[in-house]
């Protein structure tokens, strides 16, 4: 008489080719999540560099208060802002070698899970442009 159903080792290989799987899908999967984040950062950056822009073409500086009392984000004075996912917090500095008259400098430093984006780091653009990052990937890959 025949039996019906799987026996044990048609069962542990089904169970061997979904870990080898899920071995190969999990970090593919941390990367891309990874890449949001990043565009998460970067989006924000963007934002506020324009409206550092904004800024500077009404009062011929630029701040480095992206709160109240300079471009109003919605964070108290002189504090950062986060980016919209609160992967990133944003400061605004002048630019190495300027003054925040001619010159500023956006920081976005990784918070809470995007810790783990050691390709990138931290991101960096300043007002005239530059693309830059902490980390040990391009700024090609990371931007």
């Amino acid at each position: 008489m025949k039996e019906k159903g799987f026996s044990l080792i048609e069962l542990m290989i089904v169970v061997a080719i979904v870990a080898i799987l899920a071995a190969i899908a999990y970090p593919s999967y941390q990367n891309y999540v990874l890449r949001t984040g990043r565009a998460d950062g970067q989006a924000k950056m963007m934002e506020i560099i324009q409206a550092q822009e904004r800024f500077y073409s009404q009062n011929q500086t630029y701040t480095t208060n992206l709160g109240a009392g300079g471009l109003a984000y919605g964070v108290a004075a002189n504090a950062s802002v986060p980016s919209a996912e609160g992967r990133y917090t944003i400061q605004a500095a002048a630019c190495a070698n300027s003054t925040i008259a001619r010159c500023v400098i956006l920081t976005a430093t990784r918070v809470g899970p995007q810790l783990q984006d050691n390709e990138c780091g931290n991101l960096t653009i300043d007002s005239r442009g530059t693309k830059d990052k902490s980390g040990t990937g391009t700024v090609a890959t990371c931007w």
